[in-house]
């Protein structure tokens, strides 16, 4: 079915119209979805994170193609749920205490739906105990910590503590990001990862979900 490469083309060049309506066509025309997402989506945010790397696509690129994926996935997610289809991990991902940048986080939300897991964005200015709870409620395995600032990075590892505090720290992968993030710095906390920018966290979180407990 070429038109289905359509979807491919939409969510490459960022055109969220066109996601939507290849969609909704090819669900009418009584398309797998899981084969929509495993086909054409993944492999789009893919090239898009290949092209961030490569330094031809930027930021505004980021944004417009997940949008558009979004567009595409929001359709399709109920449609997956009826099948039991299972993401590639559960990911709750905030901008930690303190801190109310939200333009990488976002970023890393968009790309890590892209690529087939189900994403629980908390927002900025998360307390720990949200992460805490959110563990248990969305039965996540991955947490994503983002900070901006020097002064929230303590946040990181505040978060990491009141994990092991609540005895759950075992049951996630810790994944943590930002513009004054260093690999350094998630060892030292005990995080699990670092990734430098969101196409990097695909892969990242690709890797770490398969180690997680309940992945």
């Amino acid at each position: 079915m070429n038109e289905l490469s359509n979807l491919y083309e939409a969510i490459l060049n960022g055109d969220n119209a066109t996601a939507s309506e290849v969609t909704k066509a090819a669900i009418a025309a009584g398309t797998d979805p899981g084969s929509l997402v495993t086909n054409y989506m993944i492999p789009a945010m893919d090239e898009v994170g290949r092209r961030f790397e490569s330094e031809e696509y930027f930021v505004p690129d980021l944004l417009l193609s997940g949008r558009a994926m979004k567009a595409a996935l929001d359709i399709l997610r109920p449609l997956l749920a009826a099948t039991g289809a299972q993401p590639a991990g559960r990911v709750v991902i905030g901008t930690v205490k303190g801190d109310l940048h939200d333009i990488g986080k976002n970023l890393v939300a968009a790309m890590l739906e892209g690529g087939g897991f189900e994403v629980t964005d908390l927002g900025t200015d998360v307390a720990p105990e949200k992460f805490v709870e959110a563990i248990s409620t969305k039965n996540a395995n991955l947490i994503c910590l983002s900070a901006l600032l020097t002064v929230t990075m303590t946040g990181m590892r505040t978060t990491v503590e009141a994990l092991k505090s609540a005895g759950v720290r075992d049951r996630v992968k810790v994944m943590i990001g930002g513009a004054p993030v260093t690999a350094q710095y998630a060892r030292e906390i005990g995080a699990d990862g670092y990734s430098e920018n969101a196409s990097a966290a695909v892969a990242l979180a690709r890797r770490l979900a398969k180690e997680a407990p309940h992945a």
